[in-house]
């Protein structure tokens, strides 16, 4: 078994953010200084503004013809300062979507390609799992990109603040107060606001494995006359959810009207303070409109520090549930490792599958044991051989254990004790050994995505028509294939619901042999096939005219077809064997 993992929560914002600033750095720093001169530069338009008032307040001094190039030069600025605000705009979206694929690719490829179970960090429901790919990534990149218009705040506030205390220090130093304090009560309010975002993420959570199972269960639901009792646990858990998402909106607000306040406060002091000094002359209508003006500007950098450190709470929550999906070794520092990503070129072909070194000869499964965290049911003690070119059955009852088994062969569950031996050898990595092409797999239940019948039977594998036909041939789909009016580029819809609950089960047994596997494992496979659909399945997987290379069959069922041909019969029950019995 692999270290397990430290724990999430010593995960160091600053550092994921760093990292992904570091992964597209020319781009960041080029449309990052675009952002910082955007927000710093009404520092230019107040320094236009205040000698327009000027020079409108010396009135017959002040010639026409310079009151209208100082409006041609604020009009120019304004302007100026539009184009590179599009600019901006324009060039942001391709940091940011680099930054999303970046991570939601890693995560993927840890689900799909690392070592180790991926059942055992999966979250309960797909749609949670949809969640932390949407809404963790967006948090963690909210942080990195605040860091941009904080920096462009800082840069503001840093300018303004030696122009406005050239003018008067004494109301300059009065505008900044309300700053430090907004700062000192976010900072006392942050803990609370991790605490609540990560609620608040869990409760939504739970609504959508709720929504998951009312969608997938609706049939179910209807005959059991069970339909006001699921809504109203919808409703329990939307209520939770409710109230942690208007606490944890109403911490974000609070934080957002003391910064409005403070704006309002700053001023009214200046209003207050340089009445004496405008009556005195010291203090012009240019330097007060000076002020006004970048008073409602320097709010934004004690707002940005509080979202800032809001940020950084939300990231640490949302960085923690995105680390939960990587395998046992991974950490943050593989949730944000600079692989390479494709947006604008096309990504590279897939490798070709790597060659069997040796032919398959037999796959000994020793004494395993394979239990559920969840219900602490699975299978004890399991010993079972297949042969080259044998018809393994594994039966028994419902929830005796039977799919268990063969997921922990697999490598889809953790395997808590016990060996698993390739010709001889021992697989130390099931989930990455036993694939095609030695290992081919048919699940339980259909699953198929809303494309073409051809691309659900190849999903990338390097396959040409010849080995597609072959596969159909086998499957006994062949001829349903030729009945439809666009062959294999028939779309099949979410989840094949354009197909027959057989025609499913038959497309996974060819998407299975597209791979032409030394080892074919299907699970319950003829479970909606006719007696004579099924006779022809079994017949043409068990035929010896097949293109590809002789190969053995684990196959878990309780049908007499499948029973009847079988070399030997794998009885569980409760999660063990009974007896072992020859039939051919």
């Amino acid at each position: 078994m692999s270290p397990r993992r430290a724990s999430t929560d010593t995960i160091s914002s600053w550092w994921v953010g760093w990292r992904l600033a570091r992964y597209l750095p020319k781009r960041y720093v080029f449309c990052g200084l675009l952002w910082v001169v955007v927000i710093a530069f009404p520092i230019a338009t107040g320094l236009a503004l205040r000698a327009l008032f000027d020079r409108f307040s010396h009135g017959a001094e002040a010639s026409l013809q310079e009151i209208a190039w100082l409006l041609a030069a604020f009009v120019a600025l304004d302007l100026v300062r539009q184009a590179l605000f599009w600019l901006a705009v324009a060039t942001w979206p391709y940091w940011w979507n680099s930054m999303q694929t970046l991570m939601r690719t890693n995560v993927l490829r840890s689900i799909l390609c690392a070592r180790g179970p991926a059942a055992t960090r999966l979250p309960a429901s797909s749609g949670e799992a949809l969640n932390r790919f949407r809404d963790d990534v967006e948090d963690i990149l909210l942080l990195v990109d605040i860091w941009v218009d904080l920096t462009g705040d800082a840069v503001f506030a840093a300018i303004a603040l030696v122009i406005m205390y050239q003018i008067d220090s004494s109301v300059t130093l009065v505008v900044a107060l309300p700053m430090v304090v907004i700062i000192v009560v976010t900072r006392a309010l942050s803990d609370r606001i991790k605490a609540t975002h990560s609620a608040a993420r869990a409760a939504a959570a739970n609504v959508s494995e709720q929504l998951g199972g009312l969608f997938g269960g609706v049939l179910s639901l209807k005959v059991a006359g069970a339909e006001k009792a699921a809504i109203k646990r919808l409703r329990e858990h939307n209520a939770v959810r409710r109230d942690l998402e208007v606490r944890a909106r109403l911490l974000t607000d609070l934080l957002d009207t003391l910064t409005a306040s403070s704006v309002e406060l700053s001023t009214g002091l200046v209003l207050l303070l340089v009445a004496p000094a405008m009556r005195s002359g010291t203090f012009t209508v240019g330097d007060l409109a000076l002020f006004t003006a970048y008073v409602g500007w320097l709010a934004g950098l004690p707002r940005r520090v509080g979202r800032t450190l809001y940020r950084l709470r939300q990231t640490s929550v949302a960085s923690g549930r995105l680390v939960r999906l990587l395998a046992e070794h991974e950490d943050e520092h593989d949730l944000v490792a600079h692989n390479p990503i494709y947006l604008r070129e096309p990504a590279p072909p897939a490798p070709p599958p790597a060659p069997i070194d040796a032919p398959f000869q037999r796959l000994d499964v020793e004494s395993i044991t394979a239990v559920h965290e969840s219900t602490g049911r699975g299978i004890v003690d399991v010993s079972l051989h297949v042969d080259r070119g044998e018809l393994v059955v594994v039966t028994g009852a419902v929830g005796s254990g039977k799919t268990t088994l063969v997921r922990a062969i697999l490598g889809l569950l953790p395997i808590e004790s016990g060996t698993l031996r390739w010709n001889s050898e021992a697989v130390v990595d099931p989930d990455a050994t036993l694939v095609p092409p030695r290992v081919a797999y048919a699940a339980q239940v259909p699953r198929l995505w809303s494309a073409s019948l051809r691309e659900n039977l190849q999903l990338g594998w390097p396959v040409d028509d010849a080995g597609l036909d072959e596969a159909l041939r086998l499957a006994r789909l062949g001829e349903d294939v030729a009945e439809m009016t666009d062959g294999l580029d028939t779309l099949v819809g979410p989840r094949g619901v354009r197909l027959s609950g057989g025609q499913l089960q038959r497309a996974l047994a060819a998407r299975a042999l597209v791979r032409t596997p030394e080892l074919l494992i299907v699970d319950d496979l003829s479970s909606a096939l006719d007696v004579e659909t099924e006779r022809a399945l079994w017949n043409g997987l068990l035929s010896s005219d097949r293109a590809g290379p002789p190969f053995a069959l684990l196959v878990v069922s309780h049908r007499p077809a499948v029973l009847a041909r079988a070399n030997r019969v794998i009885v569980l029950d409760a999660g063990r064997i009974l007896e072992p019995t020859v039939l051919a």
